[in-house]
């Protein structure tokens, strides 16, 4: 049985099409890295087709879409474009996709379980959803961790730098107490230099914990849309459109009950194959073990009847000389 493929939607050969010619333009200017992230994007591009084949599920065209629009605007726009720096609010959109598009692969993972026959447990609508909000939530917290590792030890920027005009902390507080001195900051000195900022340089913190809100906001839209999902069990468009469906056990069951019978059906023409060519064989083999058969009783009849034919020939002979013999002396 011919596998079906998956056609591909006019809006993932656009982005396709405009990946390819990126990285061709990064070529010509000379900028290699930007080319190795155009190349990885044309990778990502292949991990819902990847993810619909491994875990057995199949992903609707409504969220395929809202993921590969996700890469290409995390890859080609926010890092190739420097979309990043030109739209302050970019990273922040990206992020709340990133939680519900994590709280969907969760949901969908969760759902393969709870819909198999090798568990006996089954889980609630609303701990199926609490599973997959806690699988988004860890996957943006490990994110960071990775952005806070690369800016650590590579320094590279990835948890972007925010000015605070106002800051607050124990640490002015000239008593030495646990008391939070609240300051305006006018003015940055960094090495003795001053830099005219407009306020203070915070180092990444306000940039993760910002990640970390709108990812909970995702999180909990997708959640919210998964229990309506699952009490309804596919009845809502909007849901059927943007959460994974488990392929069920009664199509992957017909799939395989059409290969076994396409498989006993050329096993038993095989079998009728070999089993004429035996009876013809074996008809044949007796034709010529009749044929043999006949050959040596008609050789043995003709060799009898010679025999015969000389045994009578001498008989007579025989009788002859004694015939002969008798007159002989009777004239005598």
């Amino acid at each position: 049985m011919k596998e079906n493929k998956t056609k591909k939607t006019a809006l993932e050969l656009v982005l396709i099409a405009l990946v390819v010619l990126s990285v061709i333009r990064q070529f010509f200017l000379g900028s290699y890295h930007n080319m190795f992230l155009g190349i990885l994007t044309l990778i990502l591009f292949m991990v819902p087709q990847l993810i619909e084949k491994t875990v057995g599920v199949t992903i609707p065209t409504g969220l395929k879409s809202v993921i590969l629009i996700f890469i290409f605007s995390a890859e080609i726009l926010g890092e190739i474009n420097a979309f990043y720096i030109k739209i302050p609010i970019w990273d922040t959109i990206l992020h709340t996709t990133n939680g519900f598009l994590m709280a969907a692969i969760g949901f969908a993972l969760i759902d393969l379980f709870n819909r198999s026959e090798r568990f006996s447990v089954k889980m609630s609508p609303y701990f199926v959803a609490f599973v997959a909000f806690c699988f988004s939530m860890t996957v943006g917290v490990v994110w960071e961790f990775f952005e806070f590792s690369m800016d650590w030890f590579f320094h590279t920027d990835m948890q972007k730098d925010w000015i605070l005009p106002v800051i607050s902390s124990v640490k002015l507080d000239p008593a030495g107490a646990n008391n939070p001195i609240t300051v305006a900051v006018e003015s940055v000195v960094i090495n003795g230099e001053e830099w005219n900022l407009g306020g203070y340089l915070d180092i990444g913190i306000v940039d993760t914990m910002k990640d970390l809100m709108v990812n909970f906001v995702g999180a909990v839209v997708f959640s919210l849309i998964g229990i309506v999902y699952l009490k309804q069990r596919g009845k809502g468009k909007l849901a059927s459109a943007l959460i994974p469906q488990v392929n069920s056990p009664e199509n992957a069951a017909e799939g395989n009950s059409h290969v076994k019978a396409k498989g006993s059906a050329v096993r038993g023409n095989s079998s009728e194959t070999v089993a004429t060519g035996n009876s013809h064989a074996k008809a044949k083999d007796s034709a010529v073990r009749g044929n043999s058969s006949e050959t040596v009783a008609t050789g043995n009849s003709h060799a009898k009847a010679k025999d015969s034919a000389v045994r009578g020939n001498s008989s007579k002979a025989s009788q002859n000389g004694n015939s002969s013999g008798q007159k002989e002396k009777s004239h005598e």
